[in-house]
């Protein structure tokens, strides 16, 4: 890390800059930060000379900064707080304070979690953002790096154990096939195995965990089709004799598609676990904290109400017997 202009530079005319930015007045300054006007007047000498601008120029309405002065003031913005909260060991404040995190996951998590991690983060919109990005081969690597701050991701075991996880919930799988299918109520093992499957690819090529389990078995199936998203699975299947596993929660928040039906997996696939993950670098940190909290919160908001179970077969209209007419 290259700090040779921090060393030789006094944090505290910062301090004293963003003040008289805001109060554009060197008195209304001196009075807040408990100085007097002389002091504020020297300070600001002292940071023209550092940054080798004027920064701040008198006008008739006080001071305006210059360019640069307001590109210095947007970024003390938000270091300032950051500096101000590692100093107290405060907690992080989403009203006061900026932040942007970038979350990795699977088109599940952004079916699933995003939806109350939106409410979650709208009322601290205006200062706090949320990106989430795609799940890819290197999300433990940009953890690693700092280039993501969370990951979202089934417990398929392969973490790297050198990173910390919590558990958000926990899903199984249903089957998504055509209307016509055979199939009404579950999937057997044997048929499901038999079967062609439209697979997602979720990590280097393979849906981890049915694989995991049919491999626990000695069973393989085979994947005819792989696409990169859940959705798009669904949506291969009308018509077709495919068959698209996929978490039942994801499947139960899909809108009705009369050309598909969601049916059973088989048992033997059994369930699994959903994950956040982080690097222990980030662990303490408050702001970081926050967000897994809201993480954590929209988790117990999925097992508060779980999703709806698949159907034990199409539904029928309902038949009226007609009605004897009396004498």
């Amino acid at each position: 890390m290259r700090i040779t202009h921090l060393r030789q530079a006094d944090l505290n005319l910062l301090v004293v800059f963003s003040v008289l930015a805001e109060e554009r007045s060197a008195s209304r300054s001196a009075k807040r930060l408990s100085l007097s006007q002389p002091a504020v007047s020297r300070a600001l000498q002292r940071l023209r000379g550092t940054f080798h601008d004027d920064l701040l120029v008198r006008t008739a309405g006080g001071y305006e900064p210059t360019p640069r002065g307001q590109r210095l003031l947007q970024e003390l913005s938000v270091i300032l707080p950051r500096l101000d909260r590692l100093l107290k060991g405060a907690e992080f404040d989403p009203g006061e304070e900026q932040a942007t995190f970038r979350v990795s996951g699977t088109d599940n998590a952004a079916h699933v979690l995003c939806p109350a991690l939106c409410k979650s983060m709208l009322p601290w919109a205006d200062k706090v953002s949320l990106r989430m990005v795609g799940w890819h081969d290197g999300v433990f690597e940009d953890l690693e790096r700092g280039r993501l701050d969370l990951s979202l991701n089934a417990d398929d075991g392969h973490t790297p154990e050198r990173f910390l996880r919590e558990i958000i919930y926990e899903d199984d799988f249903v089957c998504v096939v055509a209307k016509e299918s055979r199939h009404a109520r579950r999937i057997p093992l044997d048929d499901y195995v038999k079967g062609l499957h439209v697979g997602i690819d979720t990590l280097g090529g393979r849906q981890t965990i049915p694989e995991q389990r049919l491999a626990a078995l000695d069973r393989r199936r085979r994947c005819a089709i792989e696409v990169p998203y859940f959705t798009a699975a669904m949506r291969c299947v009308a018509g077709t004799e495919l068959i698209a596993t996929v978490p039942r929660r994801m499947a139960a928040r899909e809108p009705d598609d009369p050309a598909v039906r969601i049916v059973e997996a088989p048992g033997e696939l059994g369930s699994f676990r959903y994950l956040m993950v982080w690097h222990a670098r980030v662990n303490s940190d408050a702001a970081h904290a926050w967000l897994r909290s809201l993480v954590r919160e929209a988790g117990k908001g999925l097992a508060a109400a779980p999703a709806r179970a698949a159907p034990a077969r199409p539904a029928r209209p309902e038949q009226r017997r007609p009605r004897r007419r009396s004498r």
